[in-house]
């Protein structure tokens, strides 16, 4: 099945539990969250401590991407903070083999990230070491941008060259119920949505997610049952 990842960077941040809550009762199968550092990239979100306060609002998958640099120092305390999975960014630092390593470690699924100008080439050495790869469909930084639709084709390369392994495919960035039927045909299996599920407040969420799942299943002849 297409997994629909919400990521409460586009959630009400003086409401995040409820947020949370309402957003996983709507029928997000994971929830995403954005780290962003204000050196890696131009922002900054949150930390370890929000994490840590949003777990007990859901039982859902807390699928944590690290849009830091370096991101090794902090991996410990995302892990028990009640991070499920953990994604660095292949061009985060020149020890990703080491971060991926340690991620495993803690006993949490490992992710590495491509921006949109890094070749699919990049991770090839990573393969064995990690459970998911996130593909960056807008530069990362801060939600509400364009899809870029180039991105598609890295989806695609790290499609054939992860065939035959149990890794997922995430797509991040600009995903609507428009570009989420390309982006399931690419190969992704993850579909990480921030504006398009959070549009038009609570009441509007479980019709957004549908949406996105629809679309993407639609286009690959998934049957859209959950698990």
């Amino acid at each position: 099945m297409t997994i629909i990842a919400p990521s409460i960077l586009a959630a009400d941040f003086a409401r995040l539990g409820e947020e949370t809550r309402a957003i996983a009762e709507a029928g997000a199968d994971w929830i995403h969250l954005d780290v962003m550092d204000g050196h890696f990239v131009p922002n900054i979100s949150f930390g370890p401590a929000v994490v840590k306060a949003l777990r007990s609002s859901t039982d859902k998958v807390f699928d944590v991407h690290l849009m830091i640099a370096p991101a090794d120092p902090y991996l410990a305390a995302f892990a028990e903070a009640g991070a499920d999975a953990i994604t660095v960014h292949a061009e985060a630092g020149p020890h990703i083999h080491r971060s991926l390593q340690t991620i495993r470690g803690l006993g949490k699924r490992a992710g590495v990230a491509l921006n949109p100008g890094t070749p699919a080439s990049a991770i090839a050495p990573l393969l064995d070491m990690v459970d998911l790869v996130l593909v960056m469909t807008v530069n990362p930084g801060f939600g509400g941008q364009s899809f870029i639709g180039s991105a598609l084709e890295t989806v695609s390369r790290v499609k054939a060259m992860t065939a035959g392994r149990a890794i997922d495919i995430s797509v991040d960035g600009g995903i609507t119920p428009e570009t989420a039927g390309p982006a399931a045909q690419a190969g992704a299996t993850i579909l990480v949505a921030g504006s398009a599920a959070f549009r038009g407040g609570p009441e509007q969420y479980e019709r957004n997610v549908a949406a996105i799942r629809e679309a993407a299943d639609a286009a690959t002849g998934r049957d859209g049952v959950r698990c």
